[in-house]
């Protein structure tokens, strides 16, 4: 199963173990008690956590030292992707064939960035088509269907 990058260990926080970290995803399952964290030195499941400035503090199970939690310093926190099936996540989009509601291809999709009013799928050709324009991902495998206003996909769409 391919994992997905959630955060990032900071500095190890106290005396007992404790760790810093920012959280890349919105998801509240990655910032609850109960959440599993996989870094490359294991799997550790977070005991507790608490916001902390723009970060988290989180106990891991199985650190219960500053020393231990000094050698997490800068490990990227992986997580498996959650199941639901109302979100749209990158992903699945990556690689999949952008076309319209009318079957027109346009390309296919090559990055997918955040973005404060929407994040943003780019095309092989560099437009970038913003997600709240998907309407839908989960027709054919491998394929999601946008419904752009006029004007935003420009050019020849692409040879079918």
């Amino acid at each position: 199963m391919n994992r997905l990058e959630v955060g990032r260990v900071g500095k190890a926080h106290g005396l007992k173990g404790e760790v810093t970290a920012v959280i890349t995803s919105d998801r509240p399952e990655r910032t609850a008690p109960g959440a599993v964290w996989i870094l490359d030195s294991g799997t550790y499941t977070v005991q507790s956590i608490r916001p902390f400035q723009t970060k988290w503090i989180a106990a891991l199970g199985g650190i219960e030292t500053r020393e231990a939690a000094e050698a997490l310093t800068g490990s990227v926190i992986s997580g498996d992707p959650i199941d639901d099936d109302d979100a749209l996540w990158a992903h699945e989009l990556l690689g999949a064939t952008v076309v319209t509601p009318d079957g027109t291809e346009w390309g296919s999709v090559t990055g997918v960035y955040p973005n404060p009013a929407s994040d943003l799928i780019e095309l092989a050709d560099g437009t970038l088509i913003p997600t709240v324009f998907v309407s839908d991902q989960s027709g054919l495998p491998g394929r999601v269907v946008v419904d752009p206003p006029e004007g935003l996909l420009q050019g020849e769409p692409e040879e079918a």
